[in-house]
């Protein structure tokens, strides 16, 4: 069940949200830290996340699935986001450098056909970076904050997910090793809490990071062979 988006614009207006933004968001950097000149999109609600990427990318877009809602975004200037349906993006063939899915994954009613309309639209040498509750992390565990619903997953689970809808997994991450409280002391300690966690608790934070490439020549699934076909030719032109 996918989140309304005030409950998670609100989120992140809040303290605890903004230091979760601020602990993914150096994450993320960290994967791509160079996106100049590119096509960036982000799935479910990415917007805390893109916003670092405006000034140097070809063209940043926000795209709110329906159920989620959709609000204007960046706050100043033209509208950079798109309502859309989970399994129908409308975005052409092969036209992402990067997307990342964020509150989206663990959301999606149709979490297959997603992941077919991600691989369509993402160009034959663009990555995908999706996050995700941890589902061993403190995060999940509590309903006060976004991470706490949908279905959370392990890196694992999500490596798997992955690769059986025609990624390759490239590398993983995670985030998120301060705890989820709204103590002032414990928000205001978070980098310390990052720095134990990714170096002593890899596999304990609010949320992992798989980053993946597309699979271009991987096995087509039956009913699906006319249309992937047709994607592998594109790219290969």
């Amino acid at each position: 069940m996918w989140l309304d988006v005030i409950d998670l614009r609100d989120f992140y207006a809040s303290p605890l949200g903004r230091v979760a933004r601020r602990m993914i968001r150096e994450r993320i950097r960290d994967c791509w830290p160079d996106v100049t000149g590119q096509t960036v999109v982000g799935i479910g609600f990415a917007t805390p996340y893109l916003g670092q990427y405006r000034q140097e990318a070809r063209r940043v877009i926000a795209a709110m699935p329906a159920p989620q809602g959709v609000i204007h975004w960046p706050i100043e200037g033209p509208g950079e986001t798109m309502l859309c349906e989970e399994a129908d993006l409308p975005l052409p063939d092969l036209s992402v450098d990067r997307l990342i899915m964020v509150h989206a994954i663990e959301c999606a009613e149709q979490v297959r056909p997603l992941m077919r309309e991600v691989w369509r639209v993402l160009a034959g040498n663009g990555r995908l970076l999706v996050i995700a509750p941890n589902r061993r992390g403190i995060w999940a565990r509590l309903d006060r904050t976004p991470f706490g619903f949908g279905s959370p997953y392990t890196n694992s689970q999500l490596s798997g997910l992955l690769r059986d809808t025609m990624f390759a997994p490239v590398s993983r991450a995670g985030a998120l090793y301060v705890p989820p409280a709204r103590s002032r002391m414990i928000q205001s300690s978070a980098r310390a809490w990052e720095n134990v966690g990714v170096r002593w608790f890899k596999g304990f934070g609010g949320v992992v990071m798989v980053e993946a490439s597309k699979q271009i020549y991987a096995a087509t699934p039956a009913g699906e062979v006319a249309r992937r076909r047709s994607y592998a030719t594109a790219t290969n032109q």
